[in-house]
């Protein structure tokens, strides 16, 4: 009896164009820089523009690439490590992995806090508490959505001059506190319409929740509640034991 064999599965055109430009991307490109046009790495790579076109979207699809609508492709980096222990710093993590970090303001509010952020802050509903929500980029590349709820009112006439950069280091600088992380809780969702402009991702695409509570230095005194929306595909959180 003659047993049948089934046939070798070879790669396709675009899947062996897609190792090369992997390739490339590897050692001779870096986040935040762009490609060719479609059209030149077609004829690089002597190719039409249909098949170079599912090459780029493969890597898109594995977190190599980005598409920027009337901008280009976009290389993307690779996903940064960033520690969760106690005196972790997210821009002099970075700096330290060579990238440039940024964080800019989009809102500086007193509001009345609901019941998540008046549990998190051990506070009364409806206390009036600071929210200020920042927009992390890493090479121009948006990273995180951050909302950020402190409850010490008197810190308010000073934060309303914060306009970008970090916050931790702003309020160490400005108000003479450290924050010192006390609790990290980790899940996910997928990003609304809103979020996912300002991450430049599509809508429905699985983000990190970061919930972090934050006190004053050695102080068990809760200083800072904050809620990160981050891209995953950017991002690689490590647990320090």
């Amino acid at each position: 009896m003659q047993l049948s064999r089934h046939p070798t599965s070879y790669p396709t055109l675009y899947q062996h164009i897609a190792a090369q430009l992997e390739q490339e991307l590897r050692t001779q490109y870096h986040g935040g820089e762009y490609l060719p046009s479609e059209q030149r790495l077609a004829e690089r790579y002597q190719v039409n523009r249909h098949t170079l076109r599912r090459a780029v979207d493969q890597l898109v699809e594995r977190g190599w690439l980005q598409r920027r609508h009337g901008v280009g492709i976009l290389v993307l980096m690779r996903p940064y490590d960033y520690p969760l222990h106690a005196q972790a710093h997210f821009s002099q993590n970075l700096l330290d992995q060579g990238s440039h970090p940024t964080s800019e303001l989009l809102l500086a509010v007193l509001r009345p806090c609901g019941v998540p952020v008046a549990s998190a802050l051990c506070c009364e509903i409806g206390a009036s508490v600071i929210h200020l929500r920042t927009l992390r980029r890493v090479n121009g590349v948006p990273l995180s959505v951050i909302d950020h709820y402190l409850p010490d009112l008197e810190w308010w006439p000073e934060l309303q001059r914060f306009a970008s950069g970090s916050l931790h280091e702003f309020i160490h600088a400005r108000l003479g506190y450290k924050l010192a992380r006390r609790q990290t809780r980790i899940s996910a969702r997928r990003a609304q319409t809103k979020e996912s402009q300002l991450l430049e991702v599509a809508n429905q695409i699985p983000l990190l929740c970061v919930r972090t509570l934050n006190t004053r230095g050695d102080t068990d005194r809760i200083a800072e509640y904050s809620f990160t929306l981050a891209r995953a595909d950017m991002i690689e959180l490590t647990m320090e034991h």
